[in-house]
């Protein structure tokens, strides 16, 4: 039923909130602040920076201290961008089992390319993916579907053909607007207040393996 499928990547692929957690109990160190408890910044980490910088700081895009904290913060993540990244349990497996079915598969993020791009080459992964799209590959990030389009573009697979997965209630918003199936991953960053039976998403994954069990059964 599915000719290639889509991933996000912070929360779906690979656990980031380490080296993201990191960066920002670095910042919060040399401001004399106690450092946050991952299970507190682990939430946060499929919202990217703004997310952090708000858990951190309290400071949202729209204060005036936000752009330079953004800056150090993503210098200071780029430093140590796969010190303890690691692939969710089981997402090895589940990827080798795709290839083993001929399956394509990409990663679509908001993460910029200045970070997915050597993350993916590090971890040995970028050879393996037939597209990465990063947030500021199409000019709008999710939940705009520009990206979701320009995957199914490079791929050569048309929208309807494609699945894509996210942990994310905007991965779901644009898979719907780009015409594509769209699954959560239960097992990613969700928080307590997320309710993504209510995302109108076409089934939920609670481990990376459980994706092969959906393509099983032809859902």
């Amino acid at each position: 039923m599915y000719q290639a499928i889509l991933f996000d990547l912070d929360g779906t692929l690979l656990d980031t909130a380490p080296d993201l957690g990191f960066a920002l109990n670095e910042m919060r160190r040399v401001r004399g602040l106690v450092p946050l408890p991952l299970e507190l910044i682990r939430p946060q980490a499929s919202h990217g920076s703004q997310g952090l910088l708000q858990l951190g700081f309290g400071v949202s895009s729209q204060d005036p201290e936000f752009a330079p904290l953004r800056q150090e913060f993503l210098d200071r993540y780029e430093d140590h961008l796969v010190e303890d990244t690691r692939l969710f349990d089981g997402v090895a497996d589940m990827l080798a089992g795709l290839e083993a079915q001929n399956l394509p598969w990409g990663v679509v993020t908001n993460k910029p390319a200045r970070y997915t791009e050597p993350l993916l080459a590090r971890l040995g992964l970028a050879s393996r993916m037939a597209c990465i799209v990063s947030g500021d590959t199409a000019g709008k990030p999710k939940p705009h579907p520009e990206p979701l389009w320009h995957a199914c573009q490079t791929v050569g697979v048309q929208p309807g053909h494609c699945l894509y997965v996210g942990d994310a209630e905007r991965d779901i918003q644009a898979a719907s607007a780009a015409g594509m199936a769209a699954l959560v991953a239960l097992y990613g960053y969700l928080s307590q207040d997320d309710r993504p039976d209510t995302w109108g998403a076409q089934g939920h994954l609670a481990s990376p393996m459980a994706l092969l069990d959906y393509l099983e059964q032809g859902a």
